[in-house]
């Protein structure tokens, strides 16, 4: 009787450890500040997927200070975002063969910005960034919008947007 008794109890334990450790994951993914997103849809018959960590603006200003003019950016927290395509693309007239490429911008004060496709998907950051495994560079111009406070993007038929903060930076795919 005793031995069943403490195996109820032992299993009651594990139980209620196990409940608790489901619920202290949750609280921690909501937590977390940028936190993982995507973006998928089709423009003209390829498949397009952007995979970011989507950071927030929290009172702070960001283009022009967090993230510097004149310097590449990651365009999302974490991990550099990953654009991939199914199909031979064209981005802004350029030709993007189909597949995984890391996704950079360099915000500039005024003027066009630099919108990057680079070979080397998997990467931290922009710390190890290699302008030569570029595969492609070109240039969009930003607009201004009403605040976005968490980094989002969007596809659309014409191509897709990167939106935070006040900006919007739009690159046309056919």
């Amino acid at each position: 009787m005793k031995a069943l008794f403490k195996l109820r109890s032992l299993s009651l334990i594990a139980f209620a450890m196990f409940i608790s450790s489901i619920a202290m994951a949750q609280d921690a993914a909501k937590s977390v500040p940028s936190p993982l997103d995507s973006a998928s849809g089709k423009v003209a018959s390829a498949n397009i997927k952007i995979r970011y960590s989507s950071p927030s603006v929290k009172g702070r200003k960001i283009f022009g200070e967090k993230e510097p003019w004149g310097k590449v950016y990651r365009a999302g927290a974490n991990d550099a975002t990953t654009f991939t395509t199914d199909k031979d693309i064209m981005v802004e007239g350029q030709p993007l063969p189909a597949g995984t490429y890391a996704f950079f911008v360099i915000p500039m004060q005024s003027g066009p910005w630099t919108v990057i496709f680079n070979k080397t998907a998997k990467q931290w950051g922009a710390f190890n960034y290699d302008q030569s495994k570029d595969q492609l560079r070109v240039t969009v111009q930003p607009k201004k919008i009403g605040l976005q406070e968490r980094m989002v993007y969007r596809i659309t038929a014409d191509g897709f947007s990167m939106d935070w903060e006040n900006t919007s930076v739009p690159v046309t795919v056919k």
